[in-house]
């Protein structure tokens, strides 16, 4: 989890788990030489309490020669703006903090103090909420930056150790209440399995999270496979909008329409697991996230595999599935006055890039080439934005899966090391760009995320730094004349 040189952002509430993690690590600064900076983040939901908390961060981080660093939020109004839950919108301002926190303190790693009872836990709660195999593996020990080094101890365990060294901490009076889904399972179910099913219930439903994980690794090895052997993604050709292929369908747009393809046959020779994530990973390619596509979304784009070409499926996210000749198509659609349409994005494409490798852009002549920076020198980054057709980008920021694309709804841009986040229609207005040149523009997205656009600008959020593991170079080329390949033609923006 943790090496020698690595700058470790620790999660402190004030509760005991946190206190505890932030005495083990200090505890390990010296014989594992990494350094260790605090992160503190106050809801703003429990008035003098929570003011409390902050105090007593602060000062036992002054104590143990801890760097801290406090970010007020107003979870109640995130909640309000995102629509989501207080505890949803809490944990997510959290996640935020911590990661704000690391980019722009060198942090390497970000430690959070769950413990195997919150695992046990979350498997209850993703159980209930029908999150599949992928649900059961529970709370990873390491993900990337993110670390949990105390995962493997009760909560009992973590208060013992803190009596036992005389350490204080704050109790949260939210956790003593069922407000919240997770304190109802800690409180009303964990307790009851642990007393009336098995006393030793907790630890078995952290086993199960480990196997379930190495199943799950294992699998997504297999649809790494799978997509390598069944998918293809590309321009499609004119067709009637989003309308059936054969049905009379009355969309209003006809243009250029991208889609993943599944070939048929190929597929079938897929194991049904592997089937049924393939699914839920096309899905969540074309549409950009994961969420709201359930079990019955992949059950029935599954069954569309046994129909005659030409049927075809509405799924969610405004997504058209087709059944044709060779297997099934899906293609992004766009709501208007009901019906479904093509998005109005004349001459609109949409393409997989694959890392490493090279894509053409149709009609246009141009290419981009993907490739891993290997041992880059960091320094050198200075001089890539001026080369308009040639970016680095910090690889481990991307989320989903890259793209060449044109405009989609929904799409922005981050602008700057805060994370704030810009419509790309806005950043079109700004820049005075002609309504009819962005229709056309040649974008490269993670998702709805922009993280360029060639000749004007890049995404803050996937610039360099310091900090940067894997670069990532993406170059756009142009077949010229002469044969050779170029940067292209319009390089009136240093991007």
């Amino acid at each position: 989890m943790i090496g020698k040189g690595d700058v470790v952002i620790a999660g402190v509430s004030g509760g005991a788990d946190s206190v505890c993690l932030l005495f083990v690590l200090c505890a390990l600064r010296e014989r594992l030489g990494f350094q260790i900076k605090a992160c503190h983040v106050n809801h703003g939901l429990r008035g003098v309490d929570a003011d409390a908390d902050e105090a007593y961060v602060r000062q036992l981080c002054r104590e143990l020669e801890v760097p801290c660093r406090v970010f007020h939020k107003d979870v109640e109004l995130i909640a309000r703006n995102r629509k989501q839950s207080p505890e949803e919108a809490g944990r997510t301002a959290r996640r935020e903090a911590f990661g704000l926190m690391c980019r722009e303190d060198g942090g390497t790693k970000i430690a959070t103090a769950h413990h195997r009872d919150d695992n046990a836990e979350t498997v209850l709660w993703n159980m209930a909420r029908g999150t599949g195999l992928k649900g059961l593996g529970g709370i990873r020990p390491a993900a990337g930056k993110w670390i949990r080094p105390l995962l493997a101890l009760t909560r009992a365990q973590t208060e013992g150790y803190l009596r036992a060294k005389g350490i204080s901490w704050c109790e949260d009076a939210t956790n003593s209440g069922d407000d919240y889904t997770r304190n109802r399972i800690r409180h009303n179910i964990l307790p009851v399995l642990e007393e009336q099913v098995n006393p030793g219930a907790a630890r078995h439903l952290d086993e199960l999270s480990r196997q379930a994980r190495e199943v799950w690794d294992y699998l997504e090895q297999g649809v790494d496979r799978a997509w390598e052997n069944c998918v293809e993604g590309g321009n499609i050709g004119r067709s009637a909008g989003c309308g059936t292929v054969g049905d009379g369908g009355d969309a209003a747009y006809t243009g250029e329409a991208w889609a993943l393809e599944i070939n048929g046959e190929a597929f079938r020779k897929e194991a049904p697991a592997v089937q049924k994530q393939l699914i839920r990973r096309c899905l969540a390619y074309v549409r950009g996230q994961e969420r709201d596509i359930g079990v019955v979304h992949i059950a029935a784009l599954a069954e569309l595999f046994h129909r005659q070409a030409g049927r075809a499926l509405d799924l969610p996210g405004g997504i058209k599935a087709e059944r044709t000749y060779d297997g099934v198509r899906l293609k992004q659609c766009s709501k208007a006055g009901g019906n479904m349409q093509e998005p109005d994005n004349g001459g609109g494409f949409m393409i997989p890039l694959k890392v490493p490798g090279k894509a053409k852009i149709p009609d246009t002549g141009q290419s981009i080439v993907c490739r891993i920076i290997e041992n880059a020198d960091i320094s050198e980054a200075e001089e890539i934005p001026q080369k308009s057709y040639t970016k680095w980008f910090d690889y481990d920021i991307i989320k989903y899966g890259l793209s060449a694309r044109t405009r989609q709804s929904g799409d922005y841009l981050i602008i700057d090391e805060k994370g704030s986040r810009q419509k790309l229609k806005s950043f079109f207005v700004n820049e005075k760009i002609p309504r009819e040149e962005r229709k056309r523009m040649l974008l490269i997205a993670d998702g709805e995320h922009i993280i360029w656009i060639p000749g004007y600008r890049m995404s803050r959020a996937c610039h360099i730094s310091s900090r940067t593991k894997t670069v990532l170079e993406i170059k756009i080329t142009e077949e010229k004349e002469n044969g050779r390949d170029d940067q292209g033609a319009d390089s009136r923006r240093q991007g």
